[in-house]
């Protein structure tokens, strides 16, 4: 059993408590192994909470949160969203919805269950949160605003989303599972906060992610072209996780009539284009651009409204473009050196 506390994060400074410690609160974090959910389930076991891990692994990862299986006050369990929860024993005070895949190319390889990830899966938090008590908290998304007529996007703009195009099952699925919080909190009673994320990057996402910031990295770490699709003039807003995971803690803190949605991003706006030359600059990479077609339904512009954010929660992200590409670039080139020395020690066996 670990006691010496683990750390994580830009700083270095979130120390994990040790077991012996009796956690205040418990949380049960659904899709707890992937990107954001490890991110997630650090910093509360930081804060002292026992924390409940739940995931298929579909697209998660269990080496996002193997150092974290040592500690008693985290417990993982393997388990489909769409099935009813098996925790309904359990003394629960939140419960953070994450469970789904987020990039277009692994949420449109079974769209069908995406779609039933995003509903059932919803349906089956809040109604173990109606059951427990807990407050129950959704991860959704800029997807929802689609390809916005208005820029930047504010809460109650109602988007411009094509609910017959290939990105629908995301879309639609997670406009579905916020009617469905909002719909538990009005006729049931139930506590719930909704966010809505921005384009997000940093460590623990996945090398085959297939979003920008990691295709980027990971193309230009292993000297492969860089490939952009459309003219690169359309733009995102990237937030890095420490400071959007910040945001979810102090949204899960606001008064009970605070539910939102609130949008939390950088509301710095970068084309793609220029997103990649940083990427070949500071990895010194002799990738080439290549231009393909642009997706179908593809956002032309992103970029977050947070005056409902800076308002309500205090908050805005600190961590700067460059900064955060550099704790993810590292993080990148460490675990593809790591990849590549473990293939070779198997070939010399």
């Amino acid at each position: 059993m670990k006691t010496d506390g683990a750390t994580t994060g830009k700083d270095q400074r979130l120390q994990i408590p040790a077991a012996r410690f009796r956690p205040a609160r418990t949380a049960l974090v659904t899709g707890g192994a992937g990107f954001l959910g490890s991110h997630l389930c650090r910093r509360l076991l930081g804060e002292g909470y026992r924390v409940i891990c739940l995931d298929n692994f579909s697209t998660g990862r269990f080496e996002n949160v193997a150092d974290l299986t040592d500690y008693q006050n985290f417990n993982l369990i393997v388990q489909d969203i769409e099935t009813p929860l098996a925790v309904v024993n359990e003394h629960l005070d939140e419960i953070y919805n994450l469970a789904c895949p987020a990039s277009p190319p692994h949420y449109q390889l079974d769209p069908v269950r995406t779609m039933k990830t995003n509903v059932i899966g919803a349906i089956n938090v809040l109604d173990l949160a109606e059951r427990t008590g807990a407050t129950a908290f959704q991860a959704s998304t800029s997807e929802v605003y689609g390809d916005p007529l208005v820029h930047p996007q504010p809460e109650s703009y109602c988007g411009n989303v094509n609910p017959t195009g290939p990105r629908a099952c995301y879309d639609e699925g997670k406009r579905a599972a916020e009617t469905l919080f909002f719909d538990y909190a009005r006729t049931r009673s139930v506590p719930i906060k909704v966010v809505r994320i921005f384009n997000t990057y940093g460590p623990n996402m996945r090398p085959d992610d297939g979003r920008v910031v990691s295709n980027f990295i990971v193309q230009a770490l292993r000297g492969e072209d860089i490939t952009i699709y459309g003219s690169g003039r359309q733009t995102r807003s990237f937030c890095y996780v420490d400071d959007l995971i910040e945001g979810f803690r102090r949204h899960m803190q606001t008064p009970e009539n605070a539910l939102g949605p609130i949008n939390l991003g950088n509301p710095g706006e970068f084309t793609v284009l220029e997103l990649a030359e940083r990427v070949i600059a500071k990895t010194g990479s002799r990738s080439k651009l290549v231009f393909l077609d642009k997706p179908v339904d593809d956002p032309q512009q992103r970029k977050p409204d947070i005056s409902e954010a800076r308002q309500c929660l205090g908050w805005m992200p600190e961590t700067s473009l460059d900064q955060g590409l550099d704790l993810t670039i590292a993080h990148f080139d460490d675990l593809l050196r790591s990849r590549s020395e473990t293939r070779l020690a198997e070939a010399a066996e």
